[in-house]
C-alpha cells in the first residue's frame, strides 16, 4: 500500500508532547485497583447515576448550549454570578479556551515548575511559550512565578492545590500574586481539589475574582463529585473574558448527561461528605504509614499523595512494578520532570490496606 502523506500541521504541533492519562489495566488482571488518575475511588453519588440515567431518554436531542440548568444550580451552590460563569468539557476545556482567547503567537503563559501538563499543551498549540517557575520545594512560590512575567505574559496558572505534588498556596499569598500582576495578565486559579482542603490558611479564589478584573477560578465535576467520565467543568470569570470565550466555544460542549448529573451531584451533599471523610480519613493514615517504611511523602491537600523514592535500587519504577504485581495501578509522575516519584489516589479502605501492605513488602525486600 503506497504511503500518503497527510498535510503538515503548523509549526510546533509535533513537537508536543501529547497527555498521557494514568493507566488502566494490567496484563494477566482482570480488575486491577486503579489509582493512578486521582478520581474519586466512591465513584458517583446515587443522585449523579440516578439524573444521568433519566437523561437518556433525550440523548437524540442537543443540549442547551448555555447549560442553563447547570449554570443556575453552580450560581446557587456557590453564590456565583450565573452570568459569569464558563462551561467546559472538563476544567481542561477552559483552560483551552482561555488559551485560545487571551494568547497569539510569540505570547507566553506563566505556571510552576509542576504545574498541570494541560495549561502547557494547549498554550503552546496556539504558538505560544511555556515558562517554568522553579519550585525547588514542590510548591509554587509567588517570586518565583513574578520573575518569569514578562512583556509577552498573558496568562499566570496556579494549581491549587497543586496535581501532583499537593501542595496549596494561602489566601494571602494568592492575593499577593494578583496584586504584583499588570492588569492586563489573566490569573487562573485552578481549584479542582479544592473540596478536600483541611488547611485553615487556604482560601478560594471566588472572593478575588468577584472584585477583581483579571482573574479567573476553574472548579471540576471529576474529583469530590466523581463525574471524571462525563468531562464537566467550569470557570468564573469577569463578566468581560467569559463573554469573550463565549465567542469561541463550541455550540454544545456540554452533553445532556453531563448537565444532568452534574446538577444532581451539586445537590448530593451526603455523597460529597462521605468522599471528603473518605479522604480526609487515609491521606495522613497512608502518609503516615508508607513514611514509616522510610519512603519520602509529600504533604498532600488532595485526594492524593506523591511519594519519593530516593534508593536507587528500590527506586520508583521499580515501586511502581511491584504495585503492579499486586493488581495495584499508580501514576509515575516523569511526565512532570519528578522521575523518583509515585502519585497515589486516595482509595477505599480496602485499597489503601492493599497499599500499605504492598509498599511494606517493597520495602523489606
Amino acid at each position: 500500500m503506497t504511503e500518503i502523506n497527510a498535510p503538515a500541521p503548523k509549526p510546533g504541533i509535533l513537537d508536543i508532547a501529547p497527555y498521557v492519562g494514568g493507566k488502566s489495566s494490567i496484563v494477566g488482571i482482570a480488575e486491577p485497583m486503579k489509582l493512578s488518575s486521582n478520581e474519586n475511588a466512591l465513584g458517583a453519588g446515587s443522585k449523579a447515576r440516578e439524573a444521568y440515567e433519566a437523561a437518556i431518554k433525550n440523548i437524540h436531542i442537543y443540549p442547551d448550549g448555555r447549560a442553563t440548568k447547570l449554570r443556575t444550580a453552580v450560581a446557587e451552590h456557590h453564590g456565583l454570578e450565573p452570568e459569569r460563569l464558563i462551561f467546559g468539557n472538563g476544567s481542561d476545556e477552559v483552560f483551552a479556551l482561555l488559551n485560545q482567547a487571551y494568547l497569539t503567537p510569540g505570547d507566553n503563559i506563566v505556571t510552576g515548575q509542576y504545574g498541570f501538563l494541560a495549561y502547557r499543551i494547549s498554550a503552546l498549540g496556539c504558538e505560544a511559550q511555556v515558562k517554568l517557575a522553579p519550585e525547588p520545594g514542590y510548591k509554587a512560590e509567588v517570586d518565583a512565578l513574578l520573575a518569569e512575567v514578562d512583556e509577552r505574559t498573558r496568562i499566570v496558572y496556579v494549581s491549587n492545590p497543586s496535581n501532583p505534588t499537593g501542595s496549596y498556596n494561602s489566601g494571602e499569598e494568592i492575593r499577593r500574586l494578583h496584586e504584583a500582576l499588570p492588569p492586563h495578565i489573566v490569573l487562573v486559579i485552578d481549584e479542582a481539589y479544592a473540596e478536600f482542603v483541611t488547611e485553615a490558611d487556604w482560601e478560594t479564589a471566588f472572593p478575588l475574582a468577584r472584585e477583581a478584573a483579571n482573574v479567573v477560578v476553574t472548579r471540576t465535576f471529576s474529583k469530590i463529585h466523581g463525574l471524571g467520565g462525563l468531562r464537566v467543568g467550569f470557570g468564573y470569570a469577569p463578566i468581560g473574558v467569559a463573554e469573550a470565550v463565549d465567542r469561541i466555544r463550541l455550540p454544545f460542549n456540554v452533553s445532556i448527561p453531563g448537565i444532568e448529573a452534574a446538577t444532581a451531584a451539586l445537590g448530593d451533599e451526603a455523597h460529597q461528605k462521605a468522599s471528603r471523610e473518605m479522604v480526609q480519613t487515609w491521606r495522613p493514615r497512608l502518609t503516615q504509614a508508607i513514611r514509616g517504611f522510610g519512603f519520602e511523602v509529600l504533604p498532600s491537600a488532595g485526594n492524593f499523595v506523591l511519594i519519593l523514592f530516593k534508593d536507587e535500587k528500590r527506586n520508583a519504577a521499580a515501586a511502581s512494578d511491584y504495585l503492579n504485581s499486586r493488581g495495584i495501578i499508580v501514576r509515575p509522575v516523569g511526565g512532570y520532570g519528578i522521575h523518583d516519584g509515585l502519585r497515589i489516589t486516595v482509595g477505599t479502605e480496602d485499597q489503601n490496606r492493599a497499599v500499605i501492605d504492598a509498599l511494606s513488602e517493597f520495602a523489606a525486600s
